[in-house]
């Protein structure tokens, strides 16, 4: 019996008809192996073609099953001594459970002695089924053997639970039971606690959520796999062969039983789908294949959501709500099998709460009924009263139950309001109880616009979460900045946070800086206007009131002028400084953008970025402290850069008249771009290397900076595709480069670069490796491109990324600004490059991008005489050129 109970024939094949067709397979000649390869295959198109017009997909899960079941069994009946062995189906078969590339396991029990004996003809049954090119796995035991396995191993226990007999001897699967019956091996208890760990161990490979961007239907959390969980330890406490025997013990309501039965049928259709598209046992949501279900499962384009979005927005919300059902059932099972006999009595908390085995209840049922604000209340009892682990399973009952009663009248509530507040103002616990609000149902309903983006993906490779488990990640980064024990992981801005007058502020803005995802429109804007809300009704001062809703309309003005524009121009400073226009308006916006990034996607955080972001907030700070009616000017930043490089060079012990001999060739926009630290240790670099001719590549990683790349060699053609190219080959991804040129027709290179992993470069042997290569490709006048095989990565080749180029004149200095949004693929600078070397161009700084499956990369560009491109006609024909080769490359 499969785990929920289904027997509902298929619309468009009654039962008869299936049976009849059964019944014509069974009918074959077992030798003729072509007849019954073909009824295989013709079951399956019937399957397939139900699944098509949306059958029953329990019926369909059986039916394949059923039609396994009789091709076995009439082979088995024909081939095998009955009389000395059983065929038994375990695992998923066992439970009749089998989708289009379902694993098929086998247990083949033996009479002890007889093995000799029936070994021939085993070994013929199995050969047959491979002509059959069924996949088989299988084993061969006896009922001892069985016994003696499965007491060391809970797995084999949990295949030997889901076993039915096929066909063979009778009494020897009755053997099999009885030696690994509960009074014999694996009572309820260790069982319970060996499966609770699996599932813990397993939620951790995935990072304890299910939230990502290709989900694995199978074991992630809340998938299929928490549910035969649930069905494993049902099956050893009560012996019950079903989910909906759980119902008879009181263990799951009507209505809870419903929500499994839709949860997994959805959870079946996905599968199925991933079965047929590929051909193979994919459990994997890969972006490859998610499109395609969308429309095999019906799924349209609406407005502001494609079709595939809204297959995953339910996906995401299926899941969350398995769950939630999965955290209720264990508990509940938890306290039947590992506290039957305790009879602890409650402690009182109030006159609505006790606690028991530390965990907090309801003292009635009709708690939330009579007081609905303890909906709210019990996740703030939690904040306070550290000793307390969790909620009891019959109250998160309830709390499913009653949630119905957060409604425009609980919203209102000023009681409510208050209590909702002071969870965000508590020092311990906030992400905690944000979460636990989340996952059982109360946030979205007291936050209805955080209801809606509750399970919204974004079709790109760029976010990897869903929007409100980004949110609450968001959350998680800020308060792990509040809290000393994490100080380590970011000292600085950690400093920043723990000095923040109402942190309450940060974690209103984390809330808010999403919630209007999905709604069309600009989301800041349309966030701005729900965090004004929220805090006019919540009792947040007028001037707290103006900063959260300046914080989430402006929450990405930082990471787009530290990612778009020439943070060492101090014109630019000087103009983010003006827009940001205080001291707390910077800090607050600083800490927002690092933990909106880090929770974004792991892969764009690096040291680097926080680099970055450091240096604009750092040089930010100054100009505001300086006020913005004197801003600093160019002059006094080089001269303030030179002072310091010289300083540094001097204690470095390097002779002063031969480094500033080297920076008499230098441009003064060479120490507007980079820091006194890498003047010094370029300039040193260079003093040291002596021979002018021969290339300098010196590949350098700082912890606080991320690894730099560093090229002094005498200019030429290009050069730039060349050492991008060579770059790319080794799989190495740029970050960021500034060119510059000496008096003397000499580059002076800078690139920031990591692995493709985003780690850093430090290895040795792969510094060398890098290097030389550099060396060799720089050193040689005949190498004009480099030819860049490694391939375009799996996920990027599911998306069309149109090119778009775009131009603007700097105002900050003579160059014009290209900015070119494509398709992200292994070479592409070393394309640009190359396009900009035979029309003409000079790059001067660049910014580079990866958002995801986008490459949205800026160029600071001039002609050789070094002016800025204001020829309209000219850019025109640029941008067609680039245009034509970026797509040609990328088809």
């Amino acid at each position: 019996m499969g785990l929920i109970e289904q027997d509902i024939p298929t619309e468009h094949e009654g039962p008869r008809d299936w049976s009849h067709f059964l019944g014509q397979v069974v009918g074959l000649d077992v030798h003729d192996i072509p007849g019954i390869r073909a009824a295989l295959t013709e079951g399956r198109e019937r399957i397939a073609n139900a699944f098509c017009h949306d059958a029953p997909i329990g019926r369909l899960v059986r039916a394949r099953a059923e039609l396994v079941d009789a091709v076995l069994v009439h082979a088995w009946n024909t081939l095998v001594d009955a009389q000395n062995a059983c065929l038994v189906a375990v695992g998923g078969y066992g439970r009749n459970e089998l989708l289009p590339q379902s694993d098929i396991d086998l247990l083949i029990l033996y009479r002890p002695g007889m093995l000799d004996d029936i070994g021939p003809s085993l070994e013929a049954f199995l050969t047959y089924l491979w002509d059959l090119g069924l996949e088989i796995g299988h084993s061969v035991r006896s009922p001892d053997e069985c016994a003696e396995l499965a007491a060391d191993d809970v797995s084999i226990m949990t295949n030997l639970m889901e076993s039915r007999t096929l066909a063979g001897d009778p009494a020897l699967f009755a053997t099999m039971r009885a030696a690994t019956s509960v009074e014999h091996i694996w009572p309820s208890a260790d069982f319970f606690n060996a499966k609770v760990e699996e599932q813990n161990a397993r939620h951790a490979r995935f990072d304890e959520t299910a939230y990502k961007l290709e989900p694995n239907v199978k074991e992630s959390p809340g998938g299929l796999r928490d549910i035969q969980t649930i069905a494993w330890v049902a099956k050893r406490q009560f012996s019950t062969q079903t989910l909906d025997g759980l119902v008879d013990y009181g263990f799951l309501s009507r209505r809870e039983f419903s929500e499994l039965h839709r949860g997994q049928a959805f959870l079946w259709r996905v599968r199925f789908a991933l079965h047929m598209l590929t051909g193979r046992a994919e459990n994997r949501l890969l972006f490859d294949h998610q499109i395609r279900i969308a429309q095999l499962m019906g799924y349209d384009d609406e407005e502001n959501t494609l079709a595939v979005e809204r297959l995953m927005q339910r996906y995401y919300r299926n899941i969350k709500a398995l769950s939630a059902l999965n955290d209720v059932l264990l508990q509940l099972f938890s306290e039947a099998i590992l506290h039957r006999a305790d009879s602890e009595r409650p402690r009182p908390i109030n006159e609505r709460f006790q606690a028991r085995h530390g965990f907090i209840e309801v003292v009635s049922d009709d708690v939330f009924l009579e007081t609905p604000s303890a909906l709210l209340e019990i996740f703030y009892l939690m904040q306070t009263r550290p000793g307390l682990s969790g909620i009891r399973a019959h109250t998160l009952r309830l709390m499913r139950r009653d949630r119905r009663l957060i409604n425009e009248s609980f919203r209102n509530s000023l009681h409510c309001r208050r209590l909702f507040t002071e969870i965000l103002r508590q020092r311990s616990g906030v992400i905690r109880a944000l979460r636990r609000m989340n996952r059982y149902g109360i946030l979205g309903r007291y936050l209805p616009n955080f209801g809606r983006i509750i399970g919204r993906m974004q079709y790109d490779l760029f976010h990897t979460l869903t929007v409100d488990e980004h949110t609450l990640f968001v959350i998680r980064n800020m308060r792990r900045l509040a809290l000393s024990r994490f100080n380590d992981e970011m000292p600085f801005a950690s400093a920043l946070m723990q000095d923040l007058n109402k942190p309450q502020i940060m974690y209103i803005v984390g809330l808010m800086h999403d919630i209007a995802k999905g709604r069309g429109g600009d989301h800041s804007e349309l966030g701005a206007i729900d965090a004004r809300q929220f805090c006019e009704t919540h009792g947040i001062s007028s001037e707290d009131t103006d900063l959260v809703c300046w914080l989430v309309r402006r929450h990405l003005f930082m990471s787009m002028t530290a990612q778009r524009r020439d943070i060492n121009d101090v014109q630019v400073v000087n103009e983010f400084a003006r827009e940001v226009g205080s001291r707390e308006r910077l800090d607050r916006l600083f800490l927002l953008t690092i933990c909106d990034i880090r929770a974004t996607n792991p892969d764009l955080w690096n040291s680097w970025k926080e680099s970055l972001l450091t240096d604009l907030y750092n040089n930010a700070r100054r100009a505001l402290e300086r006020g913005l009616d004197d801003p600093l000017s160019r002059d006094e930043m080089v001269a303030e850069t030179r002072s310091a490089a010289a300083a540094l060079l001097t204690r470095a012990k390097v002779n002063t008249p031969k480094f500033q001999k080297v920076w008499a060739r230098f441009d003064p926009e060479y120490f507007l771009r980079h820091s006194a630290e890498e003047v010094a240790r370029q300039t040193r670099a260079i003093v040291e290397h002596g021979d002018h001719e021969r290339p300098l590549v010196s590949l350098t990683h700082i912890k606080e900076q991320g690894t730099t790349l560093f090229v002094y060699s005498r200019d030429r053609d290009y050069l730039f595709g060349v050492t991008t190219g060579v770059l790319a080959q080794l799989g190495l991804s740029v970050l960021d480069a500034r060119i510059n040129t000496t008096h003397d027709g000499y580059t002076l290179d800078t690139y920031v670069v990591a692995e493709e992993n985003a780690e850093p470069v430090v290895d040795p042997y792969r510094v060398r490796e890098v290097e030389q290569a550099l060396i060799d490709a720089v050193a040689d006048p005949l190498t004009e491109s480099v030819d860049v095989t490694r391939r375009t990565s799996r996920r990027n080749r599911y998306f069309n990324v149109p090119t778009q180029i775009y131009f603007t004149q700097a105002t900050e200095r003579a160059c014009t600004v290209m900015e070119i949004v494509t398709a992200d693929r292994p070479g592409l600078l070393s394309i640009i490059g190359d396009v900009f070397h035979r029309c003409g161009i000079l790059i001067e700084t660049a910014k580079i991008a990866t958002i995801g499956e986008r490459a949205e990369d800026v160029f600071f560009i001039t002609d050789r005489q070094q002016h800025a491109i204001t020829n309209h006609s000219f850019l025109r024909e640029l941008r067609a050129t680039m245009i034509q080769e970026l797509d040609q490359a990328d088809g």
